[in-house]
Formats: C-alpha cells, structure tokens, sequence
C-alpha cells in the first residue's frame, strides 16, 4: 500500500511512517501542501493523510484542489490528520472532500482503524482504489 502524508511537522511524520512501517505500507512524506500537490499529480497513491494547518496552503484548500483535479488521485481515500479541536471541524472536513478526520496525537490503532475504513468503504462502493 502507498500512502502519502502532506504534514508540514518532520516529527509528526516520523511517528506516522514508524506505524505504516508496522504495517508494511509505503509512506512518502510531503512537508507542504504544495509539495504534497506536486507528489499526487506525479504518482499513484492508495490514500493519502493531510495535516489542516501548515504554512502556505492549508489542508482544506489541498483537499479542495485533490478532488478538482484531474489526477489519477483525485478519488483517492483522504484521512485529515490534525490537532484541531473546532466542533464543526469534522463536518468541514468531510464537506470539502475528506473521508475520515483523526486527531493528533494519532494512536496505531486509530490510524489503522480508519485506514481500513475509509477503503472497505471505497470497496463497498464499488470504487476503484488507487
């Protein structure tokens, strides 16, 4: 499995790619939502997590520019990764085009959990992954 995490923290990334390793997925790390546009118009994801606030481009702007897009990924599963604690911040998530929000500091589980979710449910749908 190849994922792709847009977070602008390298520590952040660290202990995501440390629990996808657990896993035996493949993690390629953007550190800007702009970098990450970059990745998902040049590779093949089978989902992808993005952190909400970074310098630059936010997350709800990238995920907005993913689903308008006309990349390979544009229907890829989207699991938002943030410290954010707004109430009607999962409701924003989901509208602008994400599938799950986790919030930091993301357990293995949790991580996994959604994870297997957001693709059972693309499966279910009878969409196509990646």
């Amino acid at each position: 499995m190849k994922v792709l995490f847009i977070e602008d923290d390298r520590m952040n990334r660290r202990v995501v790619k440390d629990m996808l390793d657990v896993a035996g997925a493949a993690m390629t790390e953007a550190e800007s939502a702009e970098a990450g546009l970059a990745l998902i118009d040049a590779e093949r994801f089978d989902i992808l997590l993005i952190d909400l606030r970074m310098p630059g481009m936010d997350g709800i702007t990238a995920i907005g520019h993913i689903r308008s897009g006309g990349s390979v990924n544009a229907g890829v599963p989207i699991i938002v990764v943030t410290a954010d604690t707004a109430v009607d911040l999962r409701d924003r998530c989901l509208r602008a085009g994400a599938d799950d929000v986790l919030f930091k500091p993301v357990a293995m589980n949790a991580l996994f959990d959604a994870m297997g979710g957001v693709l059972a449910s693309r499966a279910g749908e009878g969409g196509m992954i990646g």
